[in-house]
């Protein structure tokens, strides 16, 4: 009778511990969440940035530029939210402060120094994404996943502003 007792107490403390690792396994990690909530605020905050660069760049690299990045991180941003929904977090809607300051501060630019302002932010933006970028994409989630697909395209951003940023420095030089 007493190893039945204690057969049945094993049984019932291993289906605890089951259920507990599985609870654990399903709920979202919170590093994950935090990163998606600021990757989907960075998306909207370079589709605005890219929107305005599109509005008031001089230069034709930099409204092709702006382009690119309402482009891509719009396609981006579609992905981001269906891995904001796996870690269950609610998309935001807009971009935190920082980026609406940065944002501020470029649109009352115009001419060479909004181009020349912009490049530079762009490099300087995307250099710390692709840092954290890095950092999720070794991450076995959703949110991993994107981070780990989206990396390529914000390379390829960060190369295309340290380019416009060089092409803008040359021309100022040859004035």
């Amino acid at each position: 009778m007493q190893q039945k007792s204690m057969l049945a107490a094993g049984m019932a403390a291993a289906a605890v511990m089951t259920f507990a690792g599985m609870a654990l396994a399903q709920s979202p990690d919170p590093e994950s969440q935090s990163f998606i909530k600021t990757a989907i605020q960075g998306n909207i905050s370079e589709i605005d940035v890219g929107k305005l660069a599109q509005k008031k760049g001089k230069n034709p690299a930099v409204k092709q530029y702006g382009a690119m990045l309402v482009k891509d991180h719009s396609a981006a941003n579609s992905k981001a939210k269906k891995a904001a929904k796996s870690v269950k977090i609610t998309p935001p809607t807009g971009s935190s402060m920082g980026e609406k300051a940065t944002y501020l501060k470029l649109k009352v630019l115009s001419g060479d120094s909004f181009d020349n302002s912009f490049a530079k932010a762009m490099v300087s933006d995307h250099e710390s994404d692709i840092k954290e970028y890095q950092k999720e994409a070794q991450k076995a989630d959703a949110v991993g996943a994107y981070a780990k697909e989206s990396l390529p395209t914000l390379q390829k951003h960060l190369q295309a502003a340290q380019k416009l940023e060089q092409q803008l420095e040359q021309k100022a030089g040859s004035k």
